[in-house]
């Protein structure tokens, strides 16, 4: 049997590529730390008189079957976004800034009290604390977060867009988020000098100008507004959208740099990748959890990977107080991805040809995928409450609760999720875990509302 004194020599291990050549020689149970005549492994005290012997804290992570650990450790760092060949602009400094002063412009909205920030507050983690959320009007579903969604392939809970710029334009023209109009916010663009030059030096000129734009125009909005876009051009048309594409790029650009930093679980993975034990970062209860969270509770099967998710759409049957779920979820944001003008495939993505568009090309509506909805990341989970597409567990302890027993879970025959299973979780564990949850939130980004903007993205409650 292979014998390991310490935290350090399995670390280095690990990192030597030894993890395969261990997987085969320890039994699938409990990976134990022994010495090589079987002697129990060392404590921090022993022998003095009949005082508890306590172990030490190596032994909490040294326990962790070697998968398990191999998992950890492959779930830290997170790397910078990847690249979008869809949006050109996606690093652009300085479509960043313009796409900065429009997040917090509440004129992008139909009623002029409305901004991005109003649902994505800053101190909020970039959510609104909300069960539904409330623009215009209310939503019919939770905020999620936007920090570190640069990371996703999917956007919305549902995936209706294949990109963060495509996505941005969305919310803009929905009747119960923002009420607007890409027409108006076009106008808006050019008329405002600040505006106008910060969208000039990014993107250039544009030929379009105020007197053959009406007040409102698009082909989504009401019946004024779709009347007024049919009597526009196909050319005038294409310009408009051209614009509210590149605005939409401006916005992702300024999202893209909401990263959530380097958090607790990221500081113990590096320290133990290096040789160390992390004993010092992360409490007794937040590294038990850590052990269940990629052993036993599978939760690493849905939250997998440096984001913690696996960008798959799942249907969880959460429960519905007042009967059957009637959010589609995936089985229609498939169509809405394949139907979107601004999609990766589209004449306003800048990669037609790349892998996200080939992807939403053979995107398929699968009735399958009826209430389904994507996995959210767990980074900042901590920050994010309510929790679920409908925001309808308030904690995270009930969170928890619930995939510990599936009580209420909603049965849809050949729709239920065929992997869930009651975890079986007692009360310590159910608070190890929601302790070790929250060593995945960092530092968060430091952003400042730009000066005399509207909408601060505070909240009144």
């Amino acid at each position: 049997m292979i014998a390991f004194d310490s935290i350090s020599a399995i670390s280095r291990f690990l990192s030597t590529g030894g993890l395969l050549v261990l997987a085969g020689v320890v039994s699938a149970g409990s990976f134990a730390i022994v010495g090589c005549d079987g002697a129990e492994p060392p404590v921090a005290e022993r022998g003095l008189g009949d005082r508890e012997v306590r172990p030490a804290k190596d032994d909490v992570i040294a326990n962790m079957e070697p998968a398990a650990l191999r998992r950890a450790l492959s779930s830290s760092p997170l790397p910078p976004p990847p690249a979008d060949p869809t949006n050109q602009y996606a690093d652009d400094p300085s479509a960043a800034e313009l796409g900065r002063r429009l997040f917090f412009d509440t004129r992008v909205s139909g009623s002029g009290d409305v901004s991005c920030a109003t649902c994505h507050q800053p101190d909020r983690w970039f959510t609104d604390g909300l069960e539904k959320s409330r623009g215009v009007d209310t939503a019919a579903r939770h905020a999620p977060t936007l920090i570190d969604a640069a990371h996703h392939r999917w956007f919305n809970w549902d995936g209706r867009s294949d990109s963060m710029w495509g996505h941005t334009i969305r919310p803009i023209e929905n009747p119960l988020e923002m009420g607007g109009d890409r027409t108006r916010l076009v106008r808006l663009v050019l008329q405002d000098d600040e505006l106008k030059a910060g969208y000039e030096a990014t993107f250039g000129a544009t030929s379009l100008s105020l007197g053959e734009l009406p007040p409102v125009a698009s082909p989504s909005g009401g019946p004024r507004s779709v009347e007024a876009w049919e009597r526009l051009s196909p050319v005038q048309q294409d310009r408009i959208n051209r614009v509210t594409a590149n605005i939409g790029k401006s916005l992702a650009a300024f999202q893209r740099t909401l990263r959530g930093g380097v958090s607790p679980f990221d500081r113990w993975a590096e320290a133990v990748s290096a040789g160390g034990d992390g004993g010092e970062i992360l409490s007794d209860s937040e590294r038990r959890g850590l052990v269940l969270f990629f052993g036993r509770a599978e939760c690493w099967e849905c939250h997998s990977g440096p984001l913690f998710s696996d960008g798959e759409f799942h249907n969880i049957g959460i429960p519905v107080p007042d009967g059957l779920p009637r959010d589609p979820g995936r089985y229609d944001g498939a169509l809405l991805v394949k139907n979107d003008p601004f999609n990766a495939a589209g004449r306003y993505s800048d990669d037609v040809e790349g892998r996200q568009a080939i992807l939403s090309r053979g995107v398929k509506r699968d009735p399958e995928s009826w209430g389904a909805f994507r996995t959210p990341t767990l980074r900042g989970v901590g920050r994010t409450a309510p929790y679920m597409h409908d925001g309808s567990i308030p904690d995270l302890a009930s969170v928890l609760r619930f995939y510990s027993t599936l009580e209420g879970a909603i049965q849809l025959e050949h729709h239920q999720e065929s992997v869930l299973s009651p975890l079986g979780l007692d009360a310590q564990e159910i608070e190890d875990l929601q302790a070790f949850l929250g060593t995945l939130t960092g530092p968060g980004p430091r952003v400042v509302p730009p000066p005399g903007e509207r909408g601060t993205g505070t909240s009144e409650e």
